[in-house]
């Protein structure tokens, strides 16, 4: 584990998000060394000491068979950084689970966009775009967070997330029981909201009642339908729409001039084929390179190698 410039020692960075948290370890050369995952860590959507408590685990778990007194360098980049950067107690929490693990550099919180970016590019410069739950569009300078488009949540935006995604599924079968012409995505989307085989409009009435009964964000489990049945006419004309918003939002984000590179992250990105024809939308718009992410883990900890040896910290293996 002798690094370059003949030093010893690791970098430790996390992605800390409402469903899990995963850290990883590096040595100086970018040679991964351990990984652990745990639960969600956002303390919006999680109790802060649970939060807390899952940050540690993740980090626990990544150190095993390590000494983090060796750790040189950390970063933690999390979705709801904002609460964690201007809550007192909840950034105490948040340091004791750090010490607990043995830590004792710094923690340095960044958001969840910054460490995807960097997960993406070496660049120091370019956008991201998530696109999970929800969507924001960023713009990184010099490795920070200098703007947004986009973010406002379930209920001001988040256009072509997937909120956005299965909420428009739901709609669509609404709009084509209305009719009387349904198609793959309706009969997905009434099986889904356990409907049975009823005339139009009960189902109609069932859906209405079923989708509001529910806590909001449960909308999002309708999306997986609309690219799992991509050839059903409602589900392309959803995943077309979805597209154009995500490119209209990364374009947002950036100078009409700007050629630096775009990254996407998040489980929309994954999805095909509206992760294809997004990546392929992106780059006729805008000439850019456009890179797929997938561990922002990875991100967090290149951005730890980088605070102690600069722009030429190796990337990750």
């Amino acid at each position: 584990m002798l690094g370059i410039l003949g030093r010893m020692g690791f970098v430790v960075g996390l992605d800390a998000g409402g469903t899990s948290t995963r850290a990883l370890v590096l040595d100086l050369d970018g040679v991964r060394l351990g990984a652990g995952v745990a639960g969600g860590a956002n303390p919006n959507s999680h109790p802060p000491e649970t939060a807390a408590a899952h940050v540690r685990q993740a980090l626990t778990a990544a150190l095993d068979g390590l000494d983090p007194a060796k750790v040189e360098s950390g970063v933690l980049g999390m979705a709801g950084s904002s609460k964690l950067l201007s809550d007192p107690a909840v950034a105490a929490l948040f340091e004791a689970a750090w010490a607990g693990a043995g830590l004792r550099c710094p923690m340095r919180v960044i958001t969840d966009s910054e460490a995807a970016f960097a997960t993406g590019s070496a660049s120091p410069d370019g956008t991201v775009l998530v696109a999970g739950t929800g969507s924001i569009a960023a713009r990184i300078e010099h490795h920070e967070l200098v703007s947004t488009a986009g973010g406002y949540g379930w209920l001001l935006g988040d256009e072509g997330s997937a909120f956005w995604l299965g909420r428009e599924a739901v709609r669509a079968t609404l709009a084509a029981l209305e009719r009387d012409d349904p198609d793959d995505l309706t009969t997905a989307v009434l099986a889904r909201a356990d409907i049975p085989e009823l005339p139009r409009r009960e189902q109609w009435r069932r859906l209405i009642t079923v989708a509001n009964a529910a806590a909001p964000i449960a909308l999002a489990t309708y999306a997986p339908l609309v690219t799992a049945h991509a050839e059903a006419r409602s589900a392309d004309r959803i995943i077309t729409a979805a597209v154009r918003t995500l490119a209209d939002l990364a374009e947002a984000a950036r100078p009409s001039d700007d050629r630096s590179p775009i990254v996407l992250m998040g489980s929309l990105v994954h999805a095909h084929p509206l992760g294809s024809r997004l990546k392929r939308e992106l780059t006729t718009r805008t000439s850019a390179t456009v890179t797929v992410a997938t561990e922002g883990a990875a991100g967090a900890a290149w951005l730890a190698a980088v605070k102690i040896l600069g722009g030429s910290a190796p990337r990750p293996t």
